[in-house]
This record gives C-alpha cells, structure tokens and sequence, in this order.
C-alpha cells in the first residue's frame, strides 16, 4: 500500500546535550504520516564501535559537524529508499548496510544509518496505531512471557571523561530496587524508582554543599565535584541515600561505571597513583563490595583484556552483576566471543555502537539465549529522542541507564518509561 510506503527522507544537522552536533532524521510516508528520530554520540568510545561520519572541517564546529552524514541521507540513502516499505524494518536495514558496504559502518556514518533506521521504526508504529514498543517486539518477534520493566541506573555522580574532575570513576550510580504487584505479576515500580532516585538526588547535592563541594553537573547529569579520594564519593553517596530515607541494599544500592580501558597502560591498570594487576583490581571490587552496598560493575576491565574478564567473571560473577560496554559494544561477535571464556554477565545495548536497530536486536537476542542480562543505555551526547526507553521495555530488558534527573534528555526518558508503565500496568 502506497501509504505505508517512504515517500521521503530528509536529514538535518541539530546538536546533542554536549553542544556538539548530531543527526535528526525526518521521514514521511506515502499517507502523510511523519516521524522523526534523533542518534546520540558518546564521550568514552569503545574502540569496536561502528564509526560515526564527522566533517573533520576544523573550521566549523572544531571538525565535529555532521553535514557528510546528512548529504549521506539526503542524496544517497534517501534516493534509495524512496518507495520502500516502511513496516520492512529487517529488509530496510540490510539495505542500508549494503548501501555502506563497510565493516564498520564508516561509508555513509553509523549515525546516519541509525537515525534513518530508528525513524522507520517510529513512523510505522505511528502508521500501525500502536505504541513503539508493541511494534518492536511484534516486528522482531520477541517473543516474552509477559511484560517487564527495567531496574533504573541512575548515575548521579560523573567522573573520568563525563566531568572535568579528579574522580577516576566514570559513573557512580543509584540503582533503586522497589517493585509493585500488578495485573498479576511483581514488576519493577518505575514512577516509585524515579521519586527515590530524584529525593536521593537532591539531598546529595545538598550534602556535597555541607562539605564545601561543587554541585556543578557532568555530562550526564550527575555531580561532578573534586573528591579527596574515590572513598569520599562512595561515603557521601551513602550518607544521602541514608538522609533521603532509604534502605541501603534492600531499596537501593550501587552500581559503578569503571571505564577501565581508560586507565589501562601498558598490560596494567594505572589506578590512583599505582600499578594494579587483573587480581589486585579485582580484589579492589571485592572490597568494595563488603563496605558498599555494590551490585553493579561496568567495564570493570580493558576491553581487549579476555583473560582479565575471565578471571573477574570466575571470582565476581556470582555476586556482582558485571556488565561489558567497550567490552561488546553491542557487537554480536564480539559478544560470542565473550560468552565463550566467559566474560561477564551482562551486556550494555547501546543503538549507535552497531548502526541499526536490526543489528542491535539480533545482539539482544543472542545476549538473552546466553544467558546475558541487559542494559539499554544512553549515551554522554543525548537528545530528548526517548527510544531507548521503549526499547527497554520491547527487549524485556533487566536495567536502563538514562543518566540522572537534572537535564532534560535524560528525564525525557524516565517520563517516557512512567508514560509505558501507566499503559501496561495502571497507576499505584
């Protein structure tokens, strides 16, 4: 049907939470329906992800303009897509995969086949009446018992390339535990988990001002103040979460973002002024565990150190949810090669790290028969675009990490997520 068919494609150059420029894609179907979609960027990179296009004009923007990535939508994929059906989304995305025809998505920019591939997804779930995460798992077939809502990671203190600090910690985060029963099953509470996460927030910062610390914020919202030392941060988290009224390990607990290829030198981890060893630094982890009320760890590790994860996920796996980011990058191959050692027990979904939502479901579902819990993330360059958080909830995801509460593309995808839960589950 004509209707349901591209009749056009058109990009624009707009800029992400950071300043710096991003894609939008604009796209109309046949019947006049329109969507839009926006791709984030990240600050700390894998070194696997799929390329970004950037204009390395340093006359504009310091090179960071994406116009190539636009004139990639506008004059080649947009051309080639004209009259393609738009409820395709695998076809589509193969499409735009062979239209780059490079390993790495470096042709025409992984943000550019994203955005086009996230907006056919909106603009047919628009065009078949239903919400997006409907559409997502009925396209891709996933087929889930029932319907879930992710954990949230909440990163309220930013550290190492997210702030402009002496934290060598990249995120450390709140993870609010309150469930509800509804329609039958115990869920995650998510509008409970958001009131937690914004009081714990804001006594933080008002305990930071009792220690004659910043309140200045990172890039993803969180604190970004100069600590004495890492165990200053963990203390005032504590003593916050304390303050805000709430149970520490049964309510909540922490997670940690470590982004250890960043410190990592010379085959050993440069941690705050000495060398560590893959046991040293995994000992390190052990010991937090038994004085914080840990949960979580990120990159605990470099993203090339197999062994090292192995180690880790050998000692840890059992008792800490240990999470690959610059590890899997959301890379289905990188990901089997990790479930063979094995190397960690969950995986950060990142969109934009592979190109598109194809590629990024089919990580998913292999993540999920491996037995891998998953962790659909923002990025440190975010636009108030709320995919994500439908895509959470269409994956059966166990976490989301959206970043804090204090800046507007990251609420806008917490207040999607309660839109979705008053959908599914009704309110309190």
């Amino acid at each position: 049907m004509i209707k349901h068919t591209i009749h056009n494609l058109t990009a624009r150059e707009i800029l992400d939470s950071r300043g710096q420029p991003t894609l939008e894609v604009k796209i109309e179907l046949g019947g006049g329906i329109q969507a839009v979609a926006a791709v984030p960027s990240g600050t700390s990179t894998g070194a696997h992800e799929a390329a970004e296009l950037r204009d390395t004009d340093s006359a504009r923007y310091g090179g960071q303009g994406v116009l190539r990535a636009v004139q990639a939508v506008n004059d080649i994929i947009g051309p080639q897509l004209k009259g393609a059906a738009v409820m395709d989304q695998t076809a589509i995305d193969a499409q735009l995969i062979e239209l780059d025809g490079t390993p790495n998505k470096s042709r025409l920019g992984a943000n550019a086949l994203l955005a086009v591939s996230l907006a056919c997804a909106r603009v047919t779930s628009l065009a078949w009446h239903i919400p997006l995460y409907r559409y997502l798992r009925q396209v891709y077939k996933l087929e889930m018992p029932s319907w879930t809502l992710p954990q949230l990671m909440m990163n309220f203190i930013n550290g190492a390339k997210h702030a402009d600090t002496n934290l060598p910690i990249q995120e450390i985060m709140v993870i609010p535990r309150l469930q509800r029963k509804a329609k039958g099953q115990v869920v995650t509470d998510v509008a409970e988990s958001v009131r937690v996460g914004a009081e714990i927030f804001h006594h933080l910062g008002q305990i930071l001002k009792n220690n004659n610390l910043d309140t200045d914020l990172g890039f993803e919202g969180g604190y970004a103040p100069n600590f004495q030392n890492t165990e200053q941060a963990f203390d005032l988290f504590i003593q916050a979460v304390k303050s805000a009224g709430f149970k520490l390990g049964s309510q909540v607990a922490m997670g940690l973002d470590m982004a250890a290829s960043e410190f990592y030198k010379s085959g050993k981890y440069q941690w705050q002024g000495q060398a560590y060893s893959v046991s040293a630094l995994v000992n390190l982890y052990a010991d937090w565990m038994q004085k914080y009320p840990l949960t979580v760890v990120e990159d605990g590790l470099d993203q090339d150190d197999w062994d090292g994860w192995k180690t880790m996920t050998e000692t840890l796996g059992s008792r800490l949810l240990l999470v690959g980011d610059d590890l899997f990058v959301t890379n289905s191959k990188r990901l089997a090669q990790g479930a063979r050692y094995p190397a960690a027990n969950a995986i950060i979904i990142k969109p934009n790290q592979v190109g598109t939502l194809t590629e990024t479901i089919n990580t998913v579902k292999l993540a999920q028969k491996f037995g891998y819990q998953i962790v659909v993330s923002h990025r440190s360059g975010e636009t108030t675009d709320d995919f994500i958080a439908d895509l959470a909830v269409a994956v059966a995801a166990e976490y989301i990490k959206a970043g804090s509460v204090a800046r507007g593309e990251r609420v806008a995808k917490y207040n999607r997520l309660m839109a979705i839960e008053l959908e599914l589950f009704g309110s309190r």
